[in-house]
């Protein structure tokens, strides 16, 4: 049975860096496309970062040289470095690989 399971969330102040973490089990990161989602109150889930089994990586454009996905095959994780995080990037932000399985997710606010 595949579960992911994220952490490292929290209440962060403007211009502040988090990283998520999203430990896997079930499966191995290495071998599916490991994906980090998030969905803000009212809006639609959108994907914020995608990485490969061949090591290409994409972001939303609004993320784009702020978040970095990555993964470290021999802990089975894949992480979101956040970094100079805005109020907009507020939401609940999950994992998934191969688009078919989720973690349950982790609160990330942006607030002063």
């Amino acid at each position: 049975q595949v579960q992911l399971v994220e952490s490292g969330g929290g209440l962060v102040q403007p211009g502040g860096s988090l990283r998520l973490s999203c430990a896997v089990s079930g499966t191995i990161v290495s071998n599916g496309v490991m994906a980090w989602y998030r969905r803000a109150p009212g809006k639609q889930r959108e994907a914020v970062a995608v990485i490969t089994s061949g090591g290409n990586v994409n972001y939303l454009e609004s993320v784009k040289g702020r978040f970095t996905i990555s993964r470290d095959n021999a802990k089975n994780t894949v992480y979101l470095q956040m970094n100079n995080l805005k109020p907009e990037d507020t939401a609940a932000y999950y994992c998934a690989v191969n688009f078919a399985h989720w973690g349950q997710g982790t609160q990330v606010t942006v607030s002063s």
